[in-house]
């Protein structure tokens, strides 16, 4: 069953890798820089901070930072346990697929799909309160991790279980939020 997968997550990756060319490289390469999305971040900041007291949107931003680490360290802990090459660095797939970018790093799994889900699924909550359409936050997540396929830096389903993770890890994070909302409401306004 384990080795179905892996030849399906190969097959996946050689498909969407197959999907670009040389001249998206540059867009794709810009893309996966988190430094690059630094203006997304700062609106996010300001749409909080627009219907938030200073010290709440104090909280929310330490709690990120705390989402960051947690979910980094999670993700370099499964990555040396598991211990998978990244795509273009597994040797049987290395002649079918077009390398754009590579890293002698390991893949599985994502911490850009884990860390960019794990923050927007925590935005997302905080947001969805003052906000009707702030469920386009997935649309970072979705580009970002996207371009790790594309780059050959991540296999499918490495981004597909970061996701995952990424998920759990926001909420877990945004209920830690909800809990310090409640106990020190008074002195939050």
């Amino acid at each position: 069953m384990l080795d179905k997968l892996v030849q399906l997550d190969k097959e996946l990756l050689i498909f969407f890798n197959g999907l670009g060319s040389e001249a998206y490289d540059p867009f794709w390469l810009f893309v996966t820089k988190q430094l690059n999305w630094i203006p997304f971040f700062l609106l996010l900041v300001y749409l909080t901070y627009k219907k938030v007291s200073i010290k709440k949107l104090g909280v929310i931003i330490l709690l990120l930072a705390g989402l960051v680490a947690f979910t980094d360290q999670m993700t370099n802990l499964v990555k040396y346990t598991v211990a998978r090459p990244r795509p273009c660095n597994t040797e049987d797939i290395q002649a079918l697929i077009r390398v754009v970018k590579c890293s002698p790093t390991l893949s599985f799994f994502s911490g850009h799909a884990s860390n960019s889900m794990a923050n927007m699924v925590f935005m997302f909550m905080v947001l969805r309160r003052y906000y009707k359409h702030a469920y386009l936050v997935f649309l970072f997540p979705l580009i970002f991790a996207y371009s790790r396929i594309y780059l050959t830096m991540h296999f499918p389903f490495d981004i597909l279980v970061g996701y995952c993770f990424g998920l759990l890890s926001g909420t877990l994070f945004y209920q830690i939020f909800l809990w310090i909302e409640r106990k020190y409401n008074d002195k939050l306004i």
